[in-house]
C-alpha cells in the first residue's frame, strides 16, 4: 500500500500535493491501494476543519483514495507498543526536564561540539519531574537505505541518538507514530519530500527494534524553490494549492506542471490519466526545482484551450456556450479563469459615456437592437450601418465602439468577438 500523510496544521503545500500525486500514480501503476492518513498528532497546531479542506482538494484533483484514517485513532496502540519496547530493553523512561536539556545543549555549543543525548541522563531529574517521556535507544550501527531518487543514503550511529517516541502527555512523536502506522497499514513504498530524509533512519530504527522485517522502498522528492532560488515557504503565495486554485489555475494544469518539474515527460501538455502510462519516478532529477509561475500560466492556458465550450462556460458560471466561445477568444491575452472572468465582467459592466461620439454610437446600436435589424448579424454589416448612420469612421468609430462592446481600450479583434457579443447587446450597452 502507498500512503499520503498530510498534517492538518496549514494549507496544502504544492510540495505535499506533488507527493500525493506521485503516490497515487505509483499505486495505480502497481495495482496497489492508496491510503490517506491524516497525521493529527500535533494538537497544539492542528487547525479545525483543515483536514476536510485537504481532502476536498485531493478530490478536486482526482486523487481518490481507497482508505482514509486518522493517526490519532492509533494513539492507544502506539503507547502499548512503546511499553513493549521498554520491556524488551529497546526503550526507556527519560525524566530530563526541558531546562536540563537546554543547559546541556548550551554547553555543547560553547564547547563547539554537536549536541547528542546521553542515555546516562535518563534519571537525572526524576525527583522533580513526575511525567517522563519515553525514548527509543539510539542506533548502534550505521543505518543504510536506498532511495529511488537520491541513491544510497547512510547515517552513522552518531547521527541517531536516543530520541523521544512518547511525549510526557502520552502523545506519540511524529517519527514513532509514522513508523508504527506504516507497519499497521502495511505500507510498501514511501514517497515524500526531501526534508523527511533525516526522519527515515529513525523510522527504520523503530521498525528494527520491533523486529519488523518487511522492506519498504523510499523516494524523497527534491525541494521546490521560489523565484529567488530559496526554499518555498508559507510566505510564498504560490506555495499554497488553495491560493493557486483561487487564482483560476485548473487542477489538471497544476498536475501537469508538478509532474513536469525536474522531469522529461513524453509530451508537454497532458492529464493525470495520460501520466499513468509513462511516468517513472526514477527519471526525476535529484536537484531542487524552481517554481515558475509563468510556465504554469502557459500550461494552464493550454489546458483552457483544450476545454470544450460547455465545460469552459460552466467554469465561468454560465450555461451559455457563447460565453465559453467568447472566453476561448480571450485566451489570446488571458491565462487563468480569473483573468477570463475579469475580461467578461468588463464586457457586461456599465460603461461610462465619455464623448459625444460614444453616445451617438451607443444610441444608434440600441435603435438597431429595438428594430431587430439584420445589420446586427455580423460585424461587417454593423460597421457599414454605423458609418452610414453616424458619419464616423476610423478611430473615431472603432475606439468608442471597442470600449462600448468590451469595456476595454484594447483586446481581440472586434470581428472575432462580435459574433458572440451580438446576442447580449442590450445587456452590454445598458445605460
Amino acid at each position: 500500500m502507498l500512503r499520503f500523510a498530510p498534517s492538518p496544521t496549514g494549507d496544502l503545500h504544492i510540495g505535499n500535493l506533488r507527493a500525493a500525486i506521485l503516490n497515487y500514480i505509483i499505486a495505480k501503476q502497481t495495482n496497489d491501494r492508496f491510503l490517506i492518513r491524516i497525521e493529527d498528532t500535533d494538537n497544539a497546531r492542528n487547525i479545525d476543519g483543515k483536514d476536510k479542506e485537504i481532502l476536498g482538494i485531493l478530490n478536486l484533483f482526482g486523487l481518490f483514495w481507497d482508505r482514509l484514517v486518522y493517526q490519532s485513532e492509533n494513539f492507544k496502540q502506539h503507547n502499548i507498543i512503546a511499553n513493549e519496547l521498554i520491556k524488551k530493553g529497546k526503550a526507556f523512561y527519560c525524566y530530563c526536564t526541558k531546562e536540563f536539556l537546554a543547559l546541556k545543549k548550551e554547553e555543547a555549543i560553547k564547547e563547539g561540539r554537536a549536541f547528542r543525548y546521553d542515555d546516562s541522563w535518563a534519571l537525572q531529574c526524576r525527583d522533580i519531574n513526575p511525567n517522563p517521556v519515553i525514548r527509543l535507544k539510539g542506533a548502534d550501527s550505521t543505518t543504510i537505505f536506498f532511495d529511488e531518487i537520491k541513491g544510497e543514503c547512510k547515517f552513522s550511529k552518531n547521527e541517531i541518538d536516543s530520541f523521544v517516541i512518547i511525549r510526557e502527555d502520552g502523545i506519540p512523536t511524529y517519527n514513532f507514530a509514522c513508523s508504527i502506522d506504516d507497519m499497521i497499514y502495511d505500507i510498501s513504498y514511501i514517497i515524500r519530500g526531501e526534508d523527511h530524509t533525516s526522519n527515515t533512519p529513525k523510522q527504520i530504527l523503530v521498525r528494527q527494534s520491533l523486529g519488523y522485517l518487511k522492506e519498504i522502498k523510499y523516494a524523497h522528492l527534491p525541494i521546490i524553490l521560489n523565484q529567488y532560488g530559496k526554499k518555498m515557504s508559507k510566505r510564498d503565495n504560490e506555495s499554497s494549492v488553495s491560493w493557486l486554485l483561487s487564482q483560476g489555475f485548473l487542477p489538471q494544469a497544476i498536475i501537469n506542471y508538478l509532474l513536469s518539474m525536474g522531469n522529461k515527460p513524453k509530451k508537454e501538455i497532458f492529464n493525470l490519466k495520460e501520466a499513468l502510462e509513462w511516468f517513472d519516478i526514477k527519471t526525476l532529477s535529484k536537484s531542487p526545482v524552481k517554481f515558475d509561475i509563468d510556465q504554469l500560466r502557459y500550461i494552464n492556458r493550454e489546458h483552457l484551450k483544450a476545454l470544450n465550450l460547455k465545460d469552459m462556460a460552466n467554469l465561468l458560471e454560465s450555461s451559455d456556450l457563447s460565453i465559453g466561445a467568447l472566453a476561448k477568444v480571450y485566451l489570446e491575452e488571458a491565462s487563468t479563469l480569473n483573468e477570463l472572468r475579469d475580461k467578461i465582467a468588463l464586457i457586461f459592466s456599465k460603461k461610462e459615456i465619455t464623448s459625444d461620439n460614444m453616445r451617438l454610437i451607443r444610441d444608434n446600436i440600441m435603435k438597431l437592437v429595438d428594430k431587430d435589424s439584420k445589420s446586427l448579424e455580423d460585424f461587417n454589416s454593423l460597421k457599414a450601418k454605423l458609418i452610414g448612420l453616424t458619419n464616423l469612421n476610423g478611430k473615431d468609430l472603432f475606439q468608442p465602439l471597442r470600449y462600448l462592446l468590451t469595456g476595454a481600450n484594447k483586446g481581440p479583434l472586434l470581428n472575432d468577438i462580435y459574433i458572440y457579443l451580438r446576442f447580449y447587446l442590450k445587456e452590454i450597452l445598458r445605460s
